[in-house]
């Protein structure tokens, strides 16, 4: 996992709520073989609406994702976070997300950032008024920036995921963390106990 401190950029407003993840990356696509790939499925059935706010021009390039409330429902699939990220997206900023959808952001990367309902609305409005609005979010002081739209706010990490952002630790990269303890276990374990 890469490293985040601070991402600044512009966004796409995608003004639903309750998008599950079944929209964010279509079943069809959960049998690809490989790990790459997936912004080709990324909102692929509503991308066929030339109207869909992705085809949009103005928001090409832009890396922060604005949603409605309860963004990421359904299942589990961590397919969806993938599809963001290889989109382009670094952060998703919404008034809720479902919890395993949260989870799975913070394990691959890709920041969560939860407002107010009201901070959500003013985001999406702004940037739905002006597509070259910048965003900052920045993980090390745990605030989101909008200078153009008067928006200075705290959200919301806990220190253990806080860290895995800042030092660019997923679970395995954690687990390393620990390997000299491993290896002592390892060598001090019982002849009588199954070996690796």
């Amino acid at each position: 996992m890469k490293v985040v401190r601070v991402i600044t950029g512009t966004a796409v407003p995608l003004d639903r709520s309750d998008v599950d993840t079944d929209q964010i990356i279509p079943s069809d696509w959960l049998k690809r073989v490989e790990r790459t790939g997936f912004e080709k499925g990324l909102f692929s059935e509503w991308r066929d609406d030339r109207s869909f706010v992705m085809n949009n021009e103005a928001y090409a390039g832009a890396n922060i994702l604005v949603a409605g409330n309860n963004f990421g429902t359904g299942s589990s699939r961590e397919h969806a976070v993938w599809a963001l990220q290889q989109h382009g997206f670094d952060a998703v900023i919404a008034p809720r997300f479902a919890d395993i959808f949260s989870n799975n952001c913070t394990k691959n990367g890709l920041v969560p950032v939860v407002v107010t309902p009201e901070v959500g609305r003013q985001i999406m409005d702004g940037v739905q008024t002006n597509p070259d609005v910048e965003i900052t979010v920045d993980v090390e002081r745990l605030l989101l920036e909008a200078p153009e739209l008067d928006i200075e706010v705290r959200f919301h990490l806990d220190a253990s995921t806080q860290e895995r952002f800042l030092e660019g630790l997923d679970d395995i990269g954690i687990t390393e963390r620990h390997l000299a303890s491993i290896d002592s276990f390892e060598a001090t374990r019982p002849a009588w106990m199954p070996s690796i």
